[in-house]
C-alpha cells in the first residue's frame, strides 16, 4: 500500500506505536543441543581454542578480520578484549551434552533506535560446522531478538566468503546487494555481502527452523527427512 504526505510525495509506512528495543542483555539462551553463553575467559577460552585447533589449515579464519592464532596465549588475549563488550557481545556456543564451548557467536552493530541488530563473528570450529547445534545456535540468537522486538536482523559477509552466502540463504536470509570495497581486512580489499531477516518474516522462518529441529525430521542415524531449506521455501508459499 503506498502513503502519500501532504504533498502527494510517497513516504513511509506510518508505525505510531513504534517503540525502540532494550539491548540484547549478557543472558544465556538455552536450546535443546546447545546454550549460548556470554563468554567468560576462565570458562570457555581453553575449549574454544582446542576445538579451534582441530581446523588445521586455518580455512575457519580466512575471511574473518582476525586469526588465526597460534598459540592459547594469544587467542585468550584478543577474547579478553571482548569480554565486558555489549557490541560486540559475545557468545560461545557450549554443547548441551559435553559442555564443551566448540564456537563463537555474537550480536553487532546494535541500533535499539533502527531496530536494527546483525548476528555475526560466527567462528564455528570444525565440530560445529554443518551440524544441527550450528543451525540451533543461529536460530536462538534469531528467536531473542526478534522477541526483543528487533524489526531487523542482518547477516554480513566478505562476498567471497561462498559458504557463508550459502549458509545465509540456507537459514532464510534475504539477500540485499553487496557494498564495494567496503572495508580493507588484512591488508586485502573486502566486498560485503548484505543479508537480513525483517519481523514480518520471523513467523515464517520460526514455523520453520522449529519443524526442522523436532527430532521427528531427524532418523536414527541423525540424518534429515527434509532440509531447513525446503521447509523455509515451503513456509513461504
Amino acid at each position: 500500500m503506498e502513503h502519500l504526505n501532504t504533498l502527494g510525495q510517497p513516504v513511509g509506512e506510518p508505525m505510531p506505536d513504534w517503540t525502540p528495543p532494550p539491548p540484547p542483555s549478557r543472558s544465556a539462551l538455552a536450546g535443546r543441543h546447545v546454550r549460548l553463553e556470554p563468554i567468560e575467559i576462565a570458562r570457555h577460552a581453553e575449549s574454544l581454542f582446542a576445538a579451534n585447533t582441530l581446523c588445521r589449515d586455518n580455512a575457519m579464519w580466512t575471511y574473518m578480520p582476525y586469526g588465526p592464532f597460534a598459540h592459547y596465549a594469544d587467542y585468550r588475549d584478543w577474547l579478553t578484549a571482548y569480554v565486558g563488550n555489549d557490541d560486540p557481545l559475545f557468545f560461545a556456543i557450549v554443547d548441551a551434552k559435553s559442555h564443551e564451548a566448540l564456537g563463537l557467536a555474537a550480536y553487532l552493530r546494535v541500533d535499539p533506535e533502527a531496530g536494527s541488530i546483525e548476528v555475526g563473528h560466527l567462528a564455528f570450529s570444525p565440530r560445529l560446522q554443518k551440524s544441527t547445534p550450528a543451525t540451533e545456535a543461529v536460530y536462538l540468537l534469531l528467536k531473542e531478538a526478534f522477541e526483543l522486538g528487533y524489526r531487523r536482523v542482518e547477516w554480513t559477509c566478505n562476498a567471497l566468503n561462498a559458504p557463508s552466502r550459502h549458509a545465509a540463504e540456507r537459514l532464510g536470509f534475504t539477500f540485499e546487494g553487496v557494498f564495494r570495497q567496503h572495508r580493507v581486512d588484512k591488508g586485502r580489499n573486502r566486498d560485503t555481502a548484505w543479508y537480513s531477516a525483517l519481523d514480518g518474516e520471523w513467523p515464517a522462518l520460526r514455523h520453520a527452523y522449529e519443524a526442522w529441529l523436532d527430532s521427528a525430521n531427524f532418523d536414527d542415524e541423525g540424518q534429515q527427512r527434509q532440509s531447513l531449506a525446503s521447509m523455509i521455501a515451503a513456509s513461504r508459499g
